[in-house]
């Protein structure tokens, strides 16, 4: 089995030399080539790789490295990650063991040398209630199971079904992942694995603006595809964040509102269910932050996800009823090549 290895990127900076490329090299006991999709033309140059450089969205990049690729099977990985030493191997016993299966993920963790700030947006993936409706999965290794909406972070999928979907449709960052999951999974009727041990170091924006600025892209674009792709993105998990923002703003407004009509029965009500709401988000993100802590020995980490997750999850959720209620026409998103 050969694979093909395609890294879309700005340019080909001092990490992505020094981290990604050697931990790919470094892969044993199969057949690969590296294409890297970098904005303009470089001289640099490196083993078992080729460059092929075009500006553009990162759905545009991965496309233009499809029409190069000679493998079997076509991974992807950001240009911030790097692999733990046997990832190929892992991934590839997957397509040999299952016929079937046409598509295999698996988590991106947060590198040991991150800085304080970007380790705490990494456990706020990472951890039960940060991650939310994404899955804990996808930035911790959990049982293995068929997805149906996977990051490319850290995905592999065979290059004749690429071929067949027609690759990636160019409308969405991030979310174009979703759409080119959601085609394999309900339209070629293919199985995407999960497999915990294919591992990636995935370096994390740091908190809170960066952070935040990523939050916010995922929210919005789950928010759209709630009504442009139901099928994926019309999940309570995904809902959960938007319902708490929305009540942790609304309910002092109803409270004021109904105390001024002295409505005092309805007053009290929506006192006690507000009152329940926090009381029992507070405790859950206690339990969470004790999560952190066991794992990562770290009381400050474990303090710090605290502030992350709750200011992350009402962005997410502000920016998920801004992509809900955005007006789109359904045909516009058809892929443009």
């Amino acid at each position: 089995m050969f694979f093909s290895i395609i890294i879309p990127c700005p340019k080909i900076n001092l990490n992505f030399e020094k981290e990604t490329i050697p931990a790919i090299l470094k892969q044993k006991g199969v057949d690969f080539e590296i294409i890297i999709i970098p904005d303009k033309k470089t001289s640099k140059s490196f083993p078992k790789t080729k460059i092929f450089p075009l500006a553009g969205l990162p759905a545009q990049k991965r496309n233009h490295g499809l029409e190069k690729a000679r493998g079997e099977v076509v991974v992807f990985i950001d240009d911030d990650a790097y692999p733990e030493k046997n990832w190929l191997k892992n991934i590839a016993q997957n397509f040999k063991n299952n016929t079937e299966i046409i598509g295999v993920g698996g988590p991106g963790l947060t590198p040991p040398n991150d800085p304080f700030l970007a380790q705490a947006s990494g456990w706020f993936w990472a951890s039960p209630l940060g991650s939310g409706g994404a899955g804990q999965y996808r930035s911790w290794p959990q049982k293995k199971r068929l997805v149906d909406d996977y990051p490319t972070f850290n995905l592999a999928i065979k290059k004749k079904a690429l071929d067949e979907i027609g690759g990636f449709n160019y409308q969405f960052w991030p979310g174009e992942d979703t759409k080119l999951c959601l085609d394999l999974v309900y339209r070629l009727k293919g199985k995407i694995f999960y497999q915990p041990k294919a591992v990636v170091f995935h370096h994390r924006r740091k908190i809170f603006i960066p952070h935040l600025k990523q939050i916010g892209r995922f929210g919005y674009h789950r928010g759209l595809f709630v009504n442009l792709f139901p099928k994926t993105s019309r999940r309570i998990g995904y809902f959960l964040p938007f319902f708490f923002s929305a009540g942790f703003f609304g309910g002092p407004v109803f409270y004021l509102i109904f105390f001024l009509l002295k409505l005092s029965l309805l007053t009290k009500i929506i006192g006690v269910i507000y009152l329940s709401v926090i009381g029992v988000y507070s405790l859950g993100l206690l339990f969470n932050a004790l999560w952190v802590f066991l794992k990562s020995k770290s009381i400050l980490i474990a303090l710090l996800v605290i502030p992350t997750v709750f200011v992350s999850h009402l962005f997410y959720g502000i920016m998920f009823f801004k992509g809900l209620t955005r007006k789109v026409v359904k045909s516009k998103f058809s892929r443009e090549g």
